[in-house]
Parts: C-alpha cells; structure tokens; sequence
C-alpha cells in the first residue's frame, strides 16, 4: 500500500509542477484574474496534498494502521475531486465543475482527520527512521 501512495504522491507533485507551469506561461493571456486564481489554487492543493501523500506512505511503513491507508486514499480522492474540478472551472468557466469541489473538500479534511486519529493511536517506542 506505501508504494501506492509514493507513486500517487510523487505522480501528484509532478503534475501538480506542470500545471502550475502551464497556468503560468500557457493560460496567463487567455484566463482572467479570477480564472487563473482558481487554477493556482487547485495546483497549490495538490502539491500540499502530495507531500501529505507522502507523509502517510511513511507513516503507515513506521506505524502500521489501517487509518492511514484510508486517509491516503482520502487525499488521493479529493486532489482529483478538488483540484481536478477547480482545474476544469478555471479553464471552461463552467460553474458546475465548482459545485463538485466541496465534496473533494470534504475528502481532504477527512484524510487529514483520519491521520491525526492514527497519529494519535501510536503507541510504545517509537522505530527509528532508517
């Protein structure tokens, strides 16, 4: 599972440097301010959630528990729920696609919730980092 959320962690980082670039040297004469502000922040919310992506293939490694693997996935569906939806409205300007950010919201708060609950439950000595 570790290797799982290192490759969509790393995968989403990627990503998330290309978009920001694209946004930056691509969309900057076609997108208003406001468009263009929404595009940075879904790459903004991704990279956060990338390194979190990382942060819990480590963890789950050091202290096995099942929260953390659902707090992966978690992430890993709100960045393509969040920023995949913010990605899309600042590109089209179609409102809908905003309405699904919420909802990949939620997902991101629940991953950060579960890995505080399994950060929590860690108990005993704790391994040393290798």
């Amino acid at each position: 599972m570790q290797r799982w959320f290192l490759s969509l962690g790393t995968l989403f980082g990627l990503l998330s440097v290309a978009a920001g670039a694209f946004g930056v040297h691509a969309l900057a004469d076609r997108l208003d301010a406001a468009s263009l502000a929404t595009f940075e922040t879904a790459a903004r919310y991704q990279m956060y959630h990338a390194l979190a992506l990382l942060a819990v293939a480590w963890a789950a490694d050091r202290w096995p528990d099942s929260r953390w693997r659902a707090a992966g996935w978690f992430f890993a569906a709100g960045v393509l729920l969040f920023s995949g939806s913010l990605y899309l409205l600042g590109i089209t300007g179609i409102g809908l696609f905003g309405a699904v950010a919420p909802l990949g919201g939620v997902c991101l708060l629940t991953g950060w919730a579960l890995s505080l609950w399994a950060a929590l439950r860690i108990r005993g000595e704790v391994r040393q980092i290798r």
